[in-house]
């Protein structure tokens, strides 16, 4: 496939929508687990992932080929990246009040633009900076209420100085493994990716068993697994979209997922929405409606500039 090449920049968004949507529930079943040891977490999620994958091969007739890569360093380069995301992801929860993590979280966007035109070559252009900037006002306005950090009380402790400067280095690690995958994707097939992934994973978190993991009962578990089996359903949706559209393109749509947390809040624990979620989510749809109308527009254009090329 040539890098330059995007088959379908609006399937590769609801690819993404979709994939996003699956990383919630994930989340929401590592978060039912209960406070678990980072790497145990990681190594469940990881290790769990293989089952919908390879479903996804057998379905496809694919097994046989399922470990065959021409790029075995790139994986390992991706999944070293993805567990470093996770694992500091991880530490940032256990230091940060949830609100806070997860509105840190929500710069990978910005730094998956940002490192699609500096490393990638992408051309971005200011439609897609102004939408992730967007967007992330939009996160900023649903999180303001509950921001201690930026209530102007006590100051920061150690742990809490700690937890920011994880949360942002997992949001820069976590846009680097997505544009290690944006790369992978032009030679690889989406299920060899997860696999590998999943692989790297499993060993990383594996290894950290010495450092103290946690006993568990039979309802953390069964969370645990369902947690590492949406892990790996998402996974193959996000690589799909990488498939089908730039890195930029696709990276304001993680905002949707503060969209999901509060649907999910609202049906599954009756967290009723408060002006400042009604206000910041219709920001983040905004900016995601107009990306979608802006990609539609560029699509036409793109396939009239060919009509035109084409001799009569």
């Amino acid at each position: 496939m040539n890098p330059s090449h995007v088959a379908n920049p609006l399937v590769g968004i609801g690819l993404k929508v979709i994939s996003v949507t699956v990383f919630v529930v994930m989340s929401a079943f590592i978060k039912a687990s209960g406070q678990l040891p980072a790497g145990q977490i990681v190594f469940f999620r990881s290790f769990f992932a293989f089952l919908p994958v390879m479903a996804y091969l057998a379905y496809r007739r694919e097994l046989r080929t399922a470990i065959y890569t021409k790029r075995p360093l790139g994986h390992v380069v991706r999944g070293v990246i993805g567990v470093c995301a996770m694992g500091l992801s991880f530490f940032a929860l256990t230091r940060l009040p949830l609100p806070e993590a997860i509105t840190l979280n929500y710069a990978q966007p910005l730094f998956v633009v940002m490192f699609s035109a500096l490393f990638l070559g992408e051309m971005v252009r200011v439609y897609r900076w102004s939408a992730v900037a967007v967007g992330l006002v939009g996160v900023v306005i649903v999180s303001w209420p509950k921001l201690s950090l930026l209530s102007g009380g006590a100051q920061m402790d150690n742990d809490e100085i700690l937890g920011v400067i994880a949360a942002l280095l997992a949001a820069s690690f976590s846009a680097a493994a997505m544009l290690q995958v944006r790369s992978l994707v032009h030679s690889e097939k989406s299920a060899v990716i997860v696999i590998w992934f999943s692989l790297t994973a499993s060993v990383a978190g594996l290894m950290t068993f010495p450092f103290g993991w946690q006993p568990i009962d039979a309802s953390q578990a069964l969370f645990l697994i369902m947690a590492g089996v949406c892990g790996g359903i998402a996974q193959i949706l996000m690589t799909e979209a990488y498939r089908h559209a730039e890195a930029s393109t696709v990276a304001p749509f993680e905002y949707t997922s503060i969209i999901v947390a509060i649907t999910i809040g609202y049906l599954a624990f009756g967290e009723s929405p408060t002006i400042h979620i009604i206000v910041g989510g219709a920001i983040v749809i905004g900016a995601g409606i107009f990306i979608v109308w802006r990609e539609s527009r560029l699509g036409i254009e793109r396939r009239r500039a060919r009509k035109a090329s084409i001799p009569q």
